[in-house]
């Protein structure tokens, strides 16, 4: 499972440490705010997620120790430091975690907490007011007559990759006039049969 970034730039995989580091409710929150909006104090963070400061900081020190996140340095105060995400994409790779005991739980919060946070981003866009332009160019669709084999499944998942890559601007590119932070979901994953046929 790989984060969607086709903008080139490292990669860090998730070992197990890592991993227990960021399964946490309260952290993948702080972790998804600071990925999709960018820097900010754990004031703010606390306030945007109905938290404790002293919480919130609590668990921007464990992001940290685990390498997610960093303080930006240059930026505030003794008192109120400023952190953002860790520019590498993370990389886990799900197979490594089902078998080890030791990672099993980690493995289902950091994976519940993860579907639950794309379940919440569809909602979030779905109760907005968007004007007729976005909502015909948004999208909620699912296939479901696909029949595939793992390596087809992988290859797809590939070539959907390389697609979203082509569409990522350059770290430094400019603005396009009137563009709006996108936000594209994939999941796919094979169905158990049910029924009699």
């Amino acid at each position: 499972m790989t984060e969607a970034s086709g903008a080139p730039r490292p990669t860090r995989r998730i070992d197990a440490r890592s991993l227990r580091g960021l399964a946490h409710p309260l952290r993948m929150r702080i972790f998804e705010l600071l990925s999709l909006d960018g820097p900010a104090t754990a004031t703010l963070l606390a306030e945007r997620l109905g938290e404790n400061t002293g919480t919130v900081s609590w668990h921007l020190r464990h992001l940290a120790e685990h390498g997610f996140i960093e303080e930006e340095t240059g930026r505030g105060t003794k008192r109120e430091r400023w952190w953002r995400r860790v520019g590498v994409a993370n990389e886990l790779n799900i197979a490594e975690f089902r078998d080890d005991p030791e990672s099993r739980g980690a493995l289902s919060v950091y994976l519940h907490e993860l579907v639950q946070q794309y379940f919440s981003r569809v909602v979030t866009y779905v109760n907005e007011d968007w004007d007729a332009e976005w909502r015909a160019a948004g999208t909620v669709s699912d296939w479901r007559d696909l029949r595939l084999s793992p390596e087809q499944l992988a290859a797809l998942n590939t070539e959907l990759m390389a697609v979203i890559a082509r569409h990522t601007p350059a770290a430094d590119a400019e603005p396009v006039p009137g563009a709006l932070p996108v936000v594209v979901q994939l999941q796919s994953f094979p169905r158990k049969e049910r029924g009699g046929s």
